[in-house]
C-alpha cells in the first residue's frame, strides 16, 4: 500500500458526543463532524452508532483502516475496554478492535482519548519534535498521558496517567474512584464550574466565567484564581515527580490562551524548586478536539507499517 494513499476513518467515543471524519497520512483532516452518543442505550449501541458512522464515511472514501480514540481504560494492545465508568454504561470489556474488523475488514486501532490527544499534539501540535512530556486534560474529570521517547506509557495495566486521582486534599469531596480529595474533584474544569456556580448568582458558563475576569469583574476572578491554584498543586506533584521538559493542558479550557497560561505559568512557578522551573515549559493543547482524531490516526499509521 502506497502511504500517500492511505485514509483513515477517525472515530472518537466521548460521553456526550461521537467525533468522527476522514484523515489522510498526514494528519489533514478531509472531513469531520459529530453526534449525540446513545449513552442510554450503553455500550452494543455506541459500538452500532460507530458501525454506522464508518458505512458512512466508506460511501464516499475508500477507508485502509479506522483509528478510535475513546474514553476509558483501553488495552491497545488488544483493542478492549479494560474499564469505563457510569458514563458509558456497559462499555466495560468490549474489545472495540475485534468488533470492528470483524465488521469491515480492515486494520483498526484502539487507545485513550487522552494518550490520543498526547499522541496528536506530538504530531502535530504543541509538543511537536519533544519526545518526553506529559499531557493532562481538563474537562469532567481530568485525564492524563505520559509520553517517553516519543510513545505512551502504558503502565502495567494499560491504566498510567491517572492525573485526576492523585490525592489533593485528604477527607476532601468523595471522587467517583471511591476515595476522597482527589485532584480531579478541585482542578477540572467541572469544579470551577461548580465554584463559579456557588458564588455567582448569574453564573451561565465557564467561557462566559472567563470574559467577565478577563473585563475586571473581581469575583470571576478569584473564583478562577483559587482553581489555578488548585491545578498548579497537582501540576508541583507531576512536575517533581517526572521532571518533564514540558506539560501541555489540553481541555476546553485550553481555548483561554494567554490569560489561562500566564496564571498557571506564575503558580507553577512560585510552588516547584526552582532548579526544575529552569527545564519547565507549559503549553496548552493548539489542536482541540482534531488531536484526538490525529492522535488516533497516528497510532494506526504506526501499526499498519
Amino acid at each position: 500500500m502506497e502511504e500517500d494513499n492511505v485514509l483513515a476513518g477517525a472515530i472518537d467515543i466521548g460521553g456526550t458526543s461521537i467525533k468522527y471524519g476522514v484523515l489522510d497520512n498526514h494528519g489533514k483532516v478531509l472531513t469531520k463532524s459529530k453526534t449525540p452518543t446513545d449513552v442510554k442505550g450503553g455500550g452494543p449501541a455506541i459500538l452500532n452508532q460507530v458501525k454506522d458512522l464508518v458505512r458512512a464515511l466508506q460511501a464516499d472514501h475508500e477507508l485502509s483502516g479506522i483509528a478510535v480514540s475513546t474514553a476509558g481504560q483501553i488495552n491497545r494492545k488488544e483493542g478492549t475496554v479494560i474499564y469505563a465508568t457510569d458514563s458509558l454504561p456497559n462499555y466495560t470489556g468490549l474489545n472495540i478492535k475485534e468488533i470492528l474488523e470483524s465488521e469491515f475488514g480492515v486494520p483498526v486501532t484502539v487507545d485513550n482519548d487522552v494518550n490520543c490527544a498526547a499522541v496528536g499534539e506530538y504530531w502535530k501540535g504543541a509538543a511537536k519534535q519533544v519526545d518526553q512530556f506529559l499531557c493532562m486534560t481538563l474537562g469532567t474529570g481530568i485525564g492524563g498521558a505520559i509520553v517517553i521517547n516519543g510513545e505512551i506509557y502504558d503502565g502495567a495495566a494499560y491504566s498510567a496517567g491517572e492525573f485526576g486521582h492523585m490525592n489533593l486534599y485528604p477527607g476532601g469531596e468523595p471522587c467517583t474512584c471511591g476515595d476522597e480529595g482527589c485532584y480531579e474533584r478541585y482542578a477540572s474544569s467541572k469544579a470551577l464550574s461548580k465554584r463559579a456556580r456557588s458564588v455567582i448568582e448569574d453564573y451561565n458558563s465557564l467561557p462566559n466565567l472567563f470574559w467577565r475576569a478577563k473585563n475586571e469583574d473581581k469575583l470571576a476572578e478569584s473564583v478562577i484564581n483559587r482553581w489555578v491554584d488548585d491545578v498548579a498543586l497537582g501540576i508541583k506533584t507531576l512536575v517533581h515527580i517526572f521532571n518533564p521538559p514540558m506539560i501541555v493542558i489540553g481541555g476546553g479550557v485550553s481555548e483561554q490562551g494567554d490569560y489561562l497560561l500566564g496564571k498557571l505559568e506564575q503558580r507553577v512557578n512560585n510552588r516547584i524548586m526552582s532548579s526544575f522551573e529552569r527545564s519547565l515549559s507549559i503549553k496548552l493543547a493548539q489542536n482541540g478536539n482534531d488531536a484526538n482524531l490525529q492522535g488516533a490516526v497516528y497510532q494506526l499509521l504506526k501499526y499498519m507499517k
